[in-house]
């Protein structure tokens, strides 16, 4: 017999072969003779309970032993030489899942990529780190990869309903990802091994017949004589990428990707966002909070840097910490030369002294009216990029970014020191109060003395507040027909992503990938 079950073991015995055998045989009350296989199906940290313990879910092999494991393997058919093109613009998770549907289906994927490949990307996240300006089409959110290649990797979703959730962790392992993603309640890949996967993927795509093309910003789509279907896109400089569907997938900071489908008569819909900023701890605070420790105390070798999620609602808006980087980094995120922005990163360690979170309210549309008459349906980009202006003059520029404590926050005063921080561009004093819009400051400050009382600590002298954090999700949706995922304006046109407002992370934008693939193919 072969069954799943669920077992607690202290963290040194949950390592041990004998003890997971022993606590089996207790759990089903048999000889531990009789287990013949185990095998690792997913393990979280149960930080619930003194001492911290494991959770582990195993494949057990009773009185007959386990199949053989056969690890994910990376292989595309070669596409047919007549076979159907596939325009699929931006290769974050969203577009690079969806090349790689492609392939499996028989289509064949052209990618259509802004920004650069990911290893010259690398090199232009440097004049923003330590020169203070953007390469505007190649930087933390713009080049292959997407925005999620230097912001850690986080795999954990809540989007099960979604798809095979199971088939985006092992399309991620059979290109190079640890295998540990597979077993890991919060999976995350890391910042550092990130580019050597997505070249693997881009190889992928190369060798069985498809096109990947960077620096190739789109300006503009290609239409049929009618104007009812689209052909393809036009790119800055000029040239004409023909294909029988086009999947869009750029990404929630593409914003004259959205201008652009408003001339060409493509509708738009404002919807919910967040904004606020990043919170930074020491990572050792966070530690001694989540796994009892005492003061002082290290953390012990088994254990992770900790996390933490925290959410609650206050007069109607949610205020909620988001991205979570433990062991990790601030970064500018900015697309642009006269806005900061600022969003978190870790490497796979995750062994920085510092952990950091966006610490965000809900905007609603109807918070963005007093733009609404300039911008329509951008207005909540309006608000954003507002926003991410003053942010940039209260840093005094060169990309500093404003900074207040949060003790000092909670009373309306500027900060007369700062703390270390992992923010490279600099911080400046600032109170976040005459900056950040006041019904999200006040709530941030409710939100701060709750979060405190459930994680301590969290409102303390170490706690340091860097403004802002705005590109948490898009303030845009691209509307689409829920059968057949296309643009109802436009045929063959498959919004796609977080940029189009269906998804909300890696997973869930490589599993809408997936699903604009095969939407596609079932109308070509």
């Amino acid at each position: 017999m072969i069954q799943e079950l669920d077992i607690h073991l202290p963290l040194a015995a949950s390592l041990r072969e004998d003890a997971r055998r022993k606590a089996v045989a207790q759990s089903l009350q048999i000889s531990p003779k009789r287990v013949l296989g185990m095998r690792l199906v997913k393990e979280s940290i149960d930080a619930r309970r003194r001492p911290v313990c494991k959770q582990l879910r195993l494949l057990v092999g009773i009185d007959e032993p386990l199949p053989p494991y056969e690890p994910p393997q990376r292989h595309y058919a070669p596409v047919a030489a007549d076979a159907r093109r596939v325009v699929i613009v931006g290769s974050g998770p969203g577009g690079l899942f969806a090349a790689l549907r492609c392939l499996e289906l028989g289509l064949k994927p052209v990618v259509v990529e802004r920004g650069k490949d990911v290893s010259a990307r690398r090199f232009d996240l440097q004049p923003i780190n330590c020169q203070g300006y953007v390469v505007e089409d190649s930087n933390y959110c713009f080049g292959e990869g997407g925005a999620g290649t230097f912001s850690d990797g986080k795999l954990f979703t809540r989007a099960t309903k979604r798809g095979p959730v199971m088939e985006v962790y092992e399309t991620f392992v059979a290109h190079g990802a640890a295998p540990e993603i597979l077993t890991d309640a919060h999976p995350h890949i890391g910042s550092n091994r990130l580019p050597n996967i997505i070249k693997a993927m881009r190889a992928s795509i190369l060798e069985a017949g498809g096109e990947v093309h960077f620096q190739s910003r789109v300006v503009g789509l290609l239409k049929s004589a009618d104007g009812k279907r689209v052909r393809g896109v036009r790119t800055a400089d000029g040239s004409e990428i023909a294909g029988d569907a086009v999947i869009l997938a750029t990404g929630h900071s593409a914003r004259d990707v959205y201008r652009m489908l408003q001339a060409e008569g493509v509708r738009l819909e404002r919807k919910p966002f967040a904004v606020g900023v990043r919170i930074e701890h020491p990572q050792a605070l966070v530690d001694a909070a989540q796994y009892h420790l005492r003061p002082g105390q290290p953390r012990p070798d088994a254990l992770p840097a900790a996390s933490y999620t925290l959410a609650t609602k206050i007069r109607g808006r949610g205020v909620h910490s988001f991205c979570m980087c433990p062991g990790g980094f601030i970064v500018p995120a900015a697309t642009e030369n006269d806005e900061v922005v600022v969003n978190g990163m870790s490497l796979s360690r995750r062994n920085s002294p510092f952990a950091n979170s966006g610490f965000v309210v809900t905007v609603e549309p109807e918070d963005t009216d007093d733009f609404l008459p300039e911008h329509g349906a951008l207005s909540g980009i309006a608000f954003q990029k507002a926003l991410e202006t003053a942010t940039s003059r209260a840093g005094g520029g060169m990309m500093k970014a404003p900074a207040q404590r949060v003790v000092d926050f909670l009373v309306h005063r500027v900060s007369q020191t700062l703390p270390a921080t992992s923010y490279h561009p600099g911080i400046s004093p600032w109170d976040l109060h005459a900056l950040l819009p006041r019904g999200i400051a006040e709530r941030m400050q409710e939100g701060l003395l709750l979060f405190n009382r459930k994680l301590r600590g969290f409102a303390g002298e170490d706690a340091l507040l860097i403004g802002c954090e705005t590109r948490t999700s898009s303030p845009v949706r691209i509307p689409r027909a829920p059968d057949s995922l296309q643009s109802p304006d436009l045929e063959m046109l498959f919004p796609c992503g977080e940029g189009a407002g269906f998804a909300g992370g890696i997973v869930s934008a490589a599993l809408d990938g997936r699903r604009c693939a095969e939407a596609a193919a079932a109308l070509l």
